[in-house]
């Protein structure tokens, strides 16, 4: 029997269903540490009609997240942080990463707010313009994160050496490259997170723009 529910909408870009076409039967914490681990319980409707069966899948709870990438119109340079990742600890290449700066969104906070807080702790790097890019997330099949993306521009003059917080075990180098350095990194796969790709290909399809504009 087909379901009275209409799935079948114009390709406008909008999801067939919405919040109320998934029902959450149970969670349960399987682990909480700095972050945690959900076993969710839940069933949906499908897109051929009716719904689904019970389904079990784990879910990685996380703050969600601000990334900002330091650009100096003047200069045509970016700030760039470089730090030690847990995750990458058996990249064959290093687990030390470049990237932009980034951190959690704590209670109360707004995205705008982290962009300056982390870039003043993580590069010394003071924030007043910030452009806001794209809120993304990076695995919605197994983690709750949502990123949220700005590009600040600021004067590099002076900025580098090291930064971070010690109570977070933050041990933070600065550095400040040319663009077209730092997209030649790029491209051979230095510059691997998904918020230094997004970031970078925003301004390299904009930097002549805000070049122009100053």
């Amino acid at each position: 029997m087909t379901d009275n529910h209409d799935c079948n909408r114009e390709a406008d870009g909008l999801p067939s269903f919405g919040g109320a076409d998934a029902e959450l039967i149970e969670r349960r914490c399987l682990y909480q540490g700095f972050f945690r681990l959900d076993e969710v319980h839940l069933r949906h409707r499908l897109f051929k009609g009716g719904w689904s069966s019970e389904m079990v899948r784990e879910v990685h709870v996380r703050h969600d997240a601000v990334g900002v990438l330091l650009y100096d119109v003047e200069r045509d340079c970016v700030v760039l942080v470089e730090q030690i990742r847990a995750g990458a600890l058996d990249d064959s290449e290093s687990p030390w990463k470049l990237e932009i700066v980034a951190g959690l969104v704590e209670e109360g906070e707004s995205t705008a707010e982290v962009a300056r807080r982390e870039a003043m702790e993580e590069a010394g790097c003071e924030v007043t313009d910030l452009i806001e890019l794209h809120t993304y997330y990076p695995s919605p099949g197994a983690c709750s994160e949502r990123v949220t993306l700005f590009c600040a521009l600021v004067d590099c003059d002076g900025l580098g050496g090291v930064h971070g917080l010690d109570e977070e075990h933050e041990d933070i180098r600065v550095h400040v490259l040319p663009f077209n350095q730092a997209w030649e990194l790029l491209q051979v796969g230095r510059l691997d997170n998904a918020m230094c790709l997004i970031a970078f290909y925003w301004l390299a399809a904009e930097r002549a723009s805000l070049r122009a504009r100053g």
